[in-house]
């Protein structure tokens, strides 16, 4: 069978020029993750970066004005590819009930390959948000760059599962503040498994924190 072709769009005020547009682009992209995943944000350089791919510095500045911005990107790469998630898995279901307890499994559950896009790890992209995406928006510059629309994929993600949380209890006050809470708690949790363990109750060969996040909505929206 054929496999669906999908693509997400990013901004282009996210870049210089589209990644997704030439090789060295993509690799430039795939490359990025798993380094930022290995280093942390704080080492990673694009001399480094050139150094992995072969090519000069001077390239990557051709795609991004700098290592910031690339954050941004990638991490506006995710919030779009779990928002297809969301909607691919969602739109069938009969419920309200039934489609937001998917997406909260959807937005708390652990992350694995999505062959559809071969040249991204997911699951180190995965890594980088939980471990890095704060450094994005927790800046000096960040209302500038929430008004130029920087952030609007992941809000566009707390906007569609917030709406699924109204359908569950049209009068239910704070369904943003749930959502993103979630989304923000899960990704805390799953650090605090990796590295502060006795901070959580993370069990392995267990979904404690899908099941955590997602008794906690529903005795929320519901009491």
């Amino acid at each position: 069978m054929k496999k669906l072709a999908v693509h997400i769009n990013i901004d282009s005020d996210l870049y210089l020029k589209d990644p997704e547009s030439s090789e060295l682009g993509k690799t430039i992209v795939s490359q990025s993750i798993l380094m930022i995943n290995d280093l942390g944000f704080e080492k990673f350089t694009f001399k480094k970066l050139g150094e992995r791919i072969g090519s000069n510095e001077s390239s990557i500045y051709r795609y991004f004005s700098n290592k910031h911005m690339l954050l941004i990107y990638l991490i506006t790469w995710y919030w779009h590819w779990v928002e297809y998630r969301l909607v691919f898995a969602t739109n069938a279901m009969p419920t309200a009930l039934q489609q937001l307890k998917e997406a909260i499994n959807i937005l708390t559950r652990k992350v694995s390959v999505d062959d559809t896009f071969s040249y991204i790890d997911e699951v180190s992209l995965f890594q980088i948000i939980i471990a890095e995406s704060n450094k994005a928006y927790h800046t000096k510059n960040v209302d500038d760059e929430n008004a130029k629309g920087y952030f609007k994929a992941y809000k566009s993600v707390v906007e569609r599962v917030s709406e699924m949380v109204i359908n569950v209890n049209a009068s239910f006050q704070f369904p943003n503040m749930l959502v993103s809470t979630v989304i923000e708690g899960a990704h805390q949790q799953r650090f605090f498994g990796e590295h502060l363990p006795a901070l959580t109750d993370v069990e392995i060969g267990k979904d404690n924190i899908v099941n955590f996040y997602t008794a906690m909505v529903f005795k929320t929206i519901q009491s």
